[in-house]
């Protein structure tokens, strides 16, 4: 088990960020938040996919109108993704947002802060004070180092914790982002040692799904294996669900969230194989996205490999040429012509 790193409790809605409870999925919508239709079929759509925070991006007035029809028709917290504007920010916290989003970089005046600030208290809607590596540098002084970015993203966070705090606010949200997973990782550990606020996680600019998973797994699953994280959102180009699924990912193989669906392992195969592993293995994941079941399904190719993964999967195939043996928590129950694999396998699941 991981121990999470202490943290205080934030109310975001009814989902409450920290330690003391879960690590919470959230995406943002990917349509424009006028639409309000679209907006809620995607939050739909993300809800049922595991989210338990949605953000929409509130730009102009016409967004905020819009965010507060779509808070009436969605059971989810909300939360308002601001950028500049502090009458944005007030708008939406007035429209029923959960929780805004702020970015030191793009919002400076003092008393622009205190105004949000003032609104947040007043409605009980916690705020994330979100760092971005590239909106903190300031383009028209000497472009910032790498080496100093962290600590350049930690005092902008600072500088901002310390208004909101003087002001007598405690219902906070850190993050700080970039597109380089390594940066990402150190500044997330100083932040974890620096304050014990709850922390947001993710990797900005993550590219293509195919091509965010793998550095969003580095980066989040690093911080979350030592304990660091209370809510978390992959950045991935194209539909928000996908982001979701990589996520849940994410925390399952870290035993964060629990498993409703089979987790198919599959041996990499070899010479040693008589079968079409790859074609098999497809075949059964075709199978396996019909049942709702937490279980373990290995898909094996020979005999070298074979009964020790059975041993530890629920339900193990070992194929070997136009048949294969199945086994039930490691016991061989059958021999199977290959052609009633699938049906037997699905079977066999039923009894777990």
């Amino acid at each position: 088990m991981i121990a999470r790193r202490p943290t205080s409790s934030v109310s975001v809605g009814s989902v409450q960020l920290g330690s003391s409870g879960p690590v919470v999925i959230q995406s943002m919508t990917k349509v424009p938040t006028t639409d309000v239709a679209r907006c809620v079929r995607q939050i739909q759509r993300l809800v049922r996919a595991g989210c338990g925070l949605v953000r929409i991006a509130v730009p102009r007035r016409a967004d905020t109108i819009a965010f507060g029809q779509i808070v009436q028709k969605v059971r989810v917290p909300l939360i308002a993704d601001v950028h500049f504007s502090a009458d944005r920010a007030v708008e939406a916290i007035e429209a029923g947002a959960a929780k805004v989003r702020l970015n030191p970089g793009n919002i400076k005046k003092q008393q622009d802060i205190f105004r949000i600030i003032d609104a947040a208290k007043m409605h009980r809607v916690a705020a994330r004070i979100g760092v971005n590596e590239a909106s903190i540098r300031d383009l028209k002084k000497a472009p910032v180092p790498p080496e100093k970015r962290t600590a350049l993203m930690l005092e902008e966070m600072r500088s901002y914790i310390r208004l909101f705090e003087a002001r007598g606010f405690d219902q906070i949200v850190l993050s700080a982002k970039s597109s380089d997973a390594l940066r990402t990782i150190e500044v997330n550990r100083a932040i974890a040692e620096t304050f014990g606020y709850p922390i947001h996680l993710g990797l900005t600019h993550a590219g293509l799904p195919a091509d965010a998973s793998i550095p969003s797994a580095v980066a989040l699953g690093t911080l979350l294996a030592e304990g660091v994280g209370d809510t978390v959102r992959v950045s991935a180009a194209g539909d928000p669900v996908v982001e979701t699924e990589i996520a849940r990912a994410i925390l399952i193989c870290l035993g964060l969230l629990e498993r409703t669906q089979p987790e198919l392992i599959v041996c990499p195969t070899c010479g040693r194989t008589e079968i079409d592993v790859v074609k098999l293995a497809k075949r059964v994941e075709s199978a396996l996205r019909k049942v709702a079941k937490p279980c373990r399904v290995a898909v094996m190719g020979c005999i070298v490999n074979g009964p020790g993964e059975a041993a530890d999967a629920d339900i193990a195939v070992c194929a070997a040429r136009e048949k294969a043996a199945l086994y039930l928590h490691g016991r061989k129950i059958a021999v199977v012509p290959e052609a009633e694999i699938i049906p037997r396998l699905l079977g066999a699941i039923a009894q777990v």
